[in-house]
């Protein structure tokens, strides 16, 4: 199982990390943003294949900005695949 940290750009959140064992997604958690909704979030997430994860959250926005929380964990994946398979 590796973990990957992932500083969020642009959302009330400062940070998220991920163990992924694979791609399943085995823990998420996030630092700062709206606790109820990313500890929902996260608990729905666990167990899923980042690949599915990252096609719903992916382009996800917030109000007026042009990206969320979800959003930035469907990055978080994706950098953390990248990294992962360099």
């Amino acid at each position: 199982m590796s973990t990957y940290v992932y500083k969020t750009k642009g959302t009330c959140s400062r940070q998220i990390s991920i163990d992924l064992e694979g791609t399943t997604i085995k823990k998420v958690e996030f630092e700062g943003g709206c606790a109820g909704n990313l500890s929902g979030i996260s608990q729905i997430v666990e167990g899923m294949d980042m690949d599915f994860v990252i096609a719903k959250f992916a382009g996800n926005t917030c109000g007026p900005r042009s990206t969320s929380c979800p959003d930035q964990l469907a990055k978080a994946l994706q950098e953390a695949y990248a990294a992962e398979n360099a």
